[in-house]
C-alpha cells in the first residue's frame, strides 16, 4: 500500500511538476518547492536554541563538538519524509538548497553557531555520487553557504570506501559499517577554522561521528554540526 502510494505520488510529480514536495498539493503563486502550509506545519525541532538537544545528546562522548542541531523531526509517512525522499532520490537539488537556507536561518538566530569559517558536507563515494548525479548534503551545504556567506569545501574530506545503505541496519551495524570509510585528505584546508559539518538526516549519528573524527585530525579550531532532519 505504501509502495503504491509512493508510485502514484511520483507519477503525479511527473505529470504536475508544480506541486509541493511535502504534501503534493498544487503550489500557489509566490510559493516554491514547499507550500506555505507545509512550511508552517512541518515538525521543527528548535535544536538551535538548546545545547542539550537530542542530536547533541546522541553524539555526547563520541566526538568533540561545539554545537549540533537538526532543523526537522523525521517521521515515517510524514511531510518531512516526503521532502527527504525527493531530495535524495528524485534529483531535486534546488529543494536541498532551499532546505539549506532554512537551516541557515535558524543558525543565524542561534547563540551557539556564530563565526562559521567553512562548511563541509558529508561526502559520498565517487561511484555513488556519479550514479546519483549529485550529493544531497552538498546541495544543503550550498543553501547554508548562500545565507551565511561562507565557502563550502568538498575536497578536504573524502569517502574512500563504498558502503551499502544504512537504512535497515541496526545501531551497532551502522557504526561498524562506517569504520575506515572517510579520509581527511587535505587537513591544511581546515586548520584553525570553525567547521560546520552538514548532513541530510541524522539517525544513530554513525556517519556524522566517522566524519567528525576525521575532521578533528585537521587541527581545527571548532566543530559544529547541522542536518536537515533527525530520525529517532
Amino acid at each position: 500500500m505504501i509502495a503504491m502510494k509512493r508510485i502514484l505520488e511520483d507519477l503525479l510529480g511527473l505529470l504536475y511538476p508544480n506541486l509541493c514536495y511535502g504534501c503534493f498539493k498544487h503550489l500557489y503563486a509566490g510559493e516554491s518547492l514547499i507550500c506555505t502550509d507545509c512550511l508552517y506545519h512541518i515538525s521543527y525541532t528548535d535544536h538551535h536554541l538548546d545545547l542539550k538537544n537530542r542530536v547533541a545528546k546522541q553524539l555526547w562522548g563520541r566526538v568533540n563538538f561545539n554545537a549540533a542541531m537538526a532543523l526537522l523531526n523525521f517521521k515515517k509517512g510524514a511531510r518531512v519524509q516526503n521532502l527527504i525522499h525527493h531530495l535524495k532520490y528524485k534529483n531535486q537539488r534546488l529543494l536541498g538548497e532551499k532546505l539549506g537556507t532554512m537551516v541557515a536561518e535558524k543558525l543565524l538566530v542561534s547563540p551557539f553557531f556564530g563565526e562559521i569559517d567553512l562548511i563541509v558536507p558529508v561526502p559520498m563515494h565517487p561511484r555513488k555520487e556519479q550514479k546519483r548525479g549529485y550529493n544531497q548534503s552538498e546541495c544543503i551545504a550550498k543553501g547554508i553557504a548562500a545565507v551565511l556567506n561562507v565557502p563550502v569545501n568538498r575536497t578536504a574530506l573524502l569517502k574512500v570506501t563504498e558502503t551499502s545503505t544504512q537504512t535497515n541496519r541496526s545501531r551497532y551495524a551502522r557504526h561498524e559499517n562506517m569504520k575506515m570509510v572517510f579520509l581527511l585528505a587535505k587537513p591544511a584546508e581546515l586548520k584553525g577554522k570553525h567547521i560546520l559539518l552538514v548532513d541530510d538526516v541524522i539517525t544513530t549519528g554513525a556517519t556524522i561521528e566517522a566524519c567528525a573524527l576525521e575532521i578533528c585530525k585537521g587541527n581545527i579550531a571548532k566543530l559544529s554540526i547541522a542536518a536537515v532532519a533527525f530520525a529517532d
